[in-house]
């Protein structure tokens, strides 16, 4: 197989379905043992162009584990985020994942509370 230059891949990319872009960042994950969301805080991270740390205004929620009650955590994180029961399963059981990124901070301290209520662990990043 001809080796792809970076532009013929986002080339590429750009031609798949939002479905099938899913497919492929859950392949990927697989594949190399990463996590696309981890990705992406990175990436976030120094576009912010040097902001004070003190004046934050944007969180990202990191759902760290579901606890005992994983099924109640399930139909939270359905209820935040508007994903399907498959989606919000799937990320439920991937813990460490992120729930929700750039939340303002009483968003994020919502979402954190609303998920420690039912027993899960978040953290604020």
């Amino acid at each position: 197989m001809a080796k792809l230059s970076k532009e013929e891949i986002i080339e590429a990319i750009k031609e798949l379905s939002v479905l099938e872009l899913n497919d492929l960042v859950k392949a990927c994950e697989e594949e190399f043992g990463v996590s696309a969301a981890a990705g992406v805080v990175v990436a976030a991270g120094p576009a912010a162009g040097g902001a004070a740390e003190e004046e934050k205004t944007e969180f990202d929620v990191e759902l760290t584990s579901f606890g005992e009650k994983k099924m109640d955590v399930i139909k939270v994180i359905r209820t935040i985020t508007g994903l399907g029961l498959k989606e919000s399963k799937e990320l439920v059981e991937g813990a460490p994942k992120m729930v929700k990124e750039g939340a303002s901070k009483d968003e994020a301290n919502d979402i954190k509370a609303k998920l420690e209520e039912v027993g899960a662990t978040v953290t604020l990043k």
